[in-house]
């Protein structure tokens, strides 16, 4: 209790970044460098603008530069000046070291998809999954350490790979390519399963009119038999998105009724008013049927792309495998993309 007092008190008394209790109150670095008096504007003053100005002074001191960019992106994207935070951390991440890079990588990721550009986020998390193929992610380590909400975790190749793939993925579903969308699913989850990325495939499947197998996606995850399908949110998405499917989807039912009348199998349907009535219900029934990505001669060129992009890195990574050390195993299980679009 008196602990607790005494740091209430150091509170009230509006202590600077220099004190030595700040950083111990407010979990920012010891110190008085712009970088600390950065930490201070955002966290306890909460001047974001006030920020920012610090955080560049302290990219251009040389103080904490791999953490003064990053943090300075985060809050540049919650002023909505994502643009100019991409612009920020593509020009100054050769100020940064060679660790921060890939977390750099992760910050613009975050950037391109708050900014709607697709297609730099494509490239970048295409050129993430290289590095992994190659044996280059992690720096070269099986595993690394990530923090979330103030905790620290272990994160593997392969939890990171599927993480990829299922941002790749949603790329490609804001490009409405959905065939390329379906293909990166798949192989996220045969690596690292989630609820998450099944109720995405269930979408994916949906938007290409295949009904059938998208509610037997999402049924997996309401009936509980995808890890995270314990998450009352992925529940509740996957349920909706079934009820979704059956307000598109045409009933069986109702189209058998209409097909008695037109082949003359009801009484009273020898009348041609009644007959050209079904006949016309039942093309309303199939206009409302969206239509496959199947038949996207653009979504098939993008396909092909992605999938002679990722054959070319198993056929390098299979020539160079005997002659490294660092094995990643992983890729071993993932079957070729082509064989996924033939069936």
């Amino acid at each position: 209790m008196e602990n607790s007092s005494r740091l209430r008190r150091i509170t009230d008394e509006k202590m600077t970044p220099a004190s030595p209790e700040f950083h111990v109150v407010h979990k920012v670095p010891a110190g008085d460098g712009p970088y600390v008096r950065a930490k201070h504007a955002q966290l306890v003053q909460k001047d974001n603008e006030a920020a920012i100005v610090l955080f560049w002074k302290a990219i251009n001191a040389g103080d904490r530069v791999d953490s003064a960019l990053k943090d300075m992106a985060v809050v540049m994207k919650q002023l909505d000046r994502a643009e100019e935070a991409i612009e920020a951390v593509k020009s100054f991440r050769g100020l940064c070291s060679r660790q921060a890079q890939e977390s750099l990588d992760n910050v613009l990721i975050d950037l391109y998809k708050k900014c709607g550009r697709a297609d730099e986020q494509i490239e970048l998390l295409r050129q993430k999954l290289r590095m992994i193929y190659d044996g280059n992610a992690f720096n070269g380590k099986p595993t690394k350490t990530a923090r979330s909400h103030g905790k620290k975790f272990q994160v593997s190749i392969k939890q990171e790979t599927s993480r990829i793939l299922g941002n790749l993925g949603w790329a490609y579903m804001q490009k409405k390519n959905h065939m390329a969308a379906e293909v990166v699913y798949r192989k996220a989850q045969k690596i690292d399963p989630d609820a998450n990325k099944a109720c995405n495939l269930g979408l994916c499947l949906m938007k290409q009119a295949r009904y059938d197998e998208a509610r037997s996606v999402l049924e997996e995850v309401v009936h509980g038999r995808v890890p995270g399908s314990d998450d009352t949110r992925s529940r509740n998405r996957a349920e909706e998105l079934i009820m979704d499917l059956e307000s598109k989807q045409p009933t069986p039912r109702a189209r058998s009724v209409l097909e008695e009348v037109v082949h003359g199998r009801v009484p009273g349907s020898d009348d041609t008013r009644s007959r050209n009535r079904g006949e016309e219900l039942i093309m309303d029934l199939e206009s409302k049927q969206p239509t496959p990505d199947l038949y996207n001669l653009v979504g098939l060129d993008m396909i092909e792309e992605l999938v002679n992009g990722l054959d070319e890195i198993e056929q390098k990574w299979a020539q160079w495998a005997p002659q490294r050390h660092r094995r990643l195993p992983v890729f071993e299980q993932i079957s070729s993309f082509k064989d996924q679009l033939a069936c």
